[in-house]
């Protein structure tokens, strides 16, 4: 049986620690890229959550073929650039995800490392059926431990005390994970709950407003939306957490996708002024402190480019 190719990652919902915690397993919920991972024949594909190659661009997983030997399987994991204390960096990670081919230097100064935390298929037996326990105790059999690829642990029962020591390291949370559960490919479930000590969420860029003083002629904010039905729905605006280089990388991947009239209705007439409107396209990821009334972030900073996601799969966290 060969290794399906055309299957999506299962995803979270967000929401407070199950109340039934004896029936659920929690895992460090990782900041970076989400892979599903195709091994067979010591050859290793990655694919992101939106089902693109991104194999060539982090050519220090390939090892994992080897490590598998004539095991074939199909993992799930999250790509991760750790920072100097051992946290997962978000931001030093997006000097990798644009990188389709990286220079053996930048490999070096930012390498990456593959966090493995479920199984589809090992051989010709598939998993998805299997409960989240079953599909635990096959990944943990697998010969997984190597330099630049683990399998993270899992802790069945207490949550709240996972929750606490993710706090007191600095991680963004924690994922429950219902024991009985089936891996359902594409699907948003109740299965998987993200519990997040930062309020961090999707959106999709539709336009941007010219900056001025040290920004004259480049990116001030940019204008945000999530989907709404068939259309999209006005999210507010971001103008802070923005590097030059990252202004630099947004005005090359934003110029192209310039269109003459805005892709929503209902931007405020004080951002719609001056609005340069983009296709959208184009999803990044915010820190914000909450939702308006409105419908919008409040205090929302600009954290990173998210390639790997579909615009219309955004759902307001």
């Amino acid at each position: 049986m060969p290794l399906p190719r055309d299957v999506a990652p299962m995803l979270a919902t967000t929401g407070p620690l199950p109340a039934d915690g004896d029936h659920w397993s929690y895992e460090v919920k990782w900041d970076g890229v989400r892979a599903l991972v195709s091994v067979r024949a010591g050859q290793v594909t990655l694919r992101s959550r939106n089902g693109n190659d991104i194999t060539g661009a982090y050519p220090e997983l390939l090892g994992l073929g080897e490590a598998l030997g004539s095991t074939s399987a199909l993992l799930d994991g999250e790509v991760v650039a750790f920072d100097a204390a051992g946290r997962p960096d978000f931001g030093l990670l997006q000097s990798r995800m644009h990188v389709r081919s990286p220079a053996p230097s930048l490999v070096r100064s930012t390498p990456v490392t593959l966090l493995l935390f479920d199984v589809l298929q090992v051989d010709d037996q598939p998993l998805v059926d299997a409960s989240y326990d079953e599909r635990r105790a096959v990944l943990e059999a697998l010969p997984l431990t190597g330099e630049r690829w683990q399998v993270p642990p899992s802790f069945p029962g207490d949550g709240e005390a996972v929750l606490a020591a993710t706090l007191a390291q600095g991680m963004e949370g924690v994922v429950a994970k219902r024991r009985d559960s089936r891996y359902t490919p594409g699907r948003r479930s109740d299965c998987w709950v993200k519990v997040k000590h930062v309020h961090r969420t999707s959106a999709v860029v539709v336009g941007w407003k010219p900056g001025d003083g040290g920004r004259a002629g480049r990116i001030g904010s940019l204008l945000l939306a999530v989907p709404e039905g068939d259309g999209w729905a006005f999210a507010g605006h971001v103008g802070t957490g923005f590097s030059d280089a990252t202004l630099r990388l947004l005005g090359e991947r934003l110029e192209p996708l310039r269109r003459d009239t805005p892709a929503l209705d209902g931007v405020p007439r004080e951002h719609a002024r001056h609005a340069v409107w983009v296709e959208p396209v184009l999803v990044v990821e915010c820190d914000y402190t909450e939702w308006t009334r409105d419908g919008r972030l409040r205090h929302p900073s600009y954290k990173g480019l998210r390639p790997d996601a579909d615009p219309r799969e955004v759902v307001r966290e």
